[in-house]
């Protein structure tokens, strides 16, 4: 009677798998560390003003990775959302100034949907690549700004009480900003895992031929996907207007690429079909976290840019390597 070895499985393979299978603990673990390298180089930062200040500029971040973690499920990519969520807070701080505040809101949304609508048309119906897609009108977006400016330059600009009490208060030891996005993370959440829509967004990246084939429409998922994004972008730009305070034609366009990196880092597949959002906000958290440990060693924002890019680009072939090894 012969007996069959079982060969045990290397110790370096089962962490990669354990590791792979449950992303969330080295993304934890990776925050963990940033954050006790950070108090080893400046003794005594980590404390609890710290904590609610990094959890501010955490927010806007994660929302608009919140935007990209969606768009990458189906194998796209949004990079509108830095000039959506741009357009909609100097909108929003120009128009207050001689509109109630409930108009100026819905004026400074209309751009966020019009352009989520023209991205979602021209991905899902016309095929136009989400990148180049995107990009058109994120230029097309920042054009139609410079020529608003000259408009309202005379009228001046003007932050919301409501909006500064949101993006930079306190309460009892809280950023009030969470109000916000507690119930718009557990609403993507929900989205992502619930819901059919959320279902179709994970099956139009796994293999949009076979969700075709069973009769899903194409265009109508990803148009309102993308809507979704931009009116997501546009809900950012207001809290970083109130979390900065002063409007600019390039508020938020340097959150466009450690959005992408947000995205990444939390384990969504620029592939498609794979990906949450969880893991988008611990990303948002680490980016965050790196951020002021690069200001602490005196790292330009250049230097900052090509770091962020690396990420990416290590992220994604790790991601692929694990892939063939399965």
């Amino acid at each position: 009677m012969s007996t069959t070895a079982i060969t045990p499985v290397p110790l370096g393979r089962r962490v990669k798998r354990f590791m792979a299978d449950r992303p969330l603990i080295p993304l934890a673990i990776l925050l963990i560390i940033l954050v006790v390298i950070l108090q080893i180089l400046r003794p005594g930062i980590v404390n609890e003003r710290w904590i609610a200040n990094t959890i501010k500029f955490a927010i806007p971040l994660a929302i608009l990775a919140g935007c990209q973690t969606m768009t990458m499920l189906t194998g796209g990519i949004d990079l509108s959302v830095g000039t959506v969520a741009t357009m909609s807070a100097f909108i929003m701080a120009t128009q207050v100034v001689n509109q109630d505040p409930a108009v100026a809101f819905l004026l400074a949304m209309m751009p966020a949907v019009l352009i989520g609508l023209v991205n979602g048309i021209g991905v899902g119906v016309f095929r136009v690549h989400p990148l180049i897609m995107t990009l058109g009108t994120s230029l097309i977006g920042t054009g139609c700004l410079q020529v608003y400016q000259r408009t309202v330059i005379a009228s001046g600009a003007k932050i919301p009480d409501f909006l500064a009490w949101l993006g930079t208060g306190v309460t009892w030891g809280f950023p009030n900003a969470l109000l916000l996005f507690v119930p718009l993370a557990a609403l993507i959440v929900f989205t992502l895992a619930r819901t059919g829509f959320g279902r179709l967004l994970y099956a139009v990246g796994d293999n949009e031929r076979a969700t075709r084939l069973s009769g899903v429409q194409y265009w109508q998922v990803i148009t309102a996907l993308y809507v979704t994004s931009s009116v997501l972008a546009g809900i950012t730009g207001l809290l970083y207007i109130g979390l900065i305070k002063a409007p600019s034609l390039s508020l938020a366009e340097p959150l466009v690429l450690p959005s992408v990196a947000a995205a990444v880092i939390g384990g969504t597949s620029i592939f498609g079909g794979r990906g949450g959002y969880t893991g988008t906000i611990i990303g948002a958290l680490i980016l965050t976290v790196l951020t002021t440990l690069l200001t602490i060693l005196q790292m330009p924002e250049g230097a900052r840019r090509i770091l962020f890019g690396l990420i990416v680009l290590f992220v994604t072939a790790a991601y692929l390597r694990i892939v063939e090894e399965r």
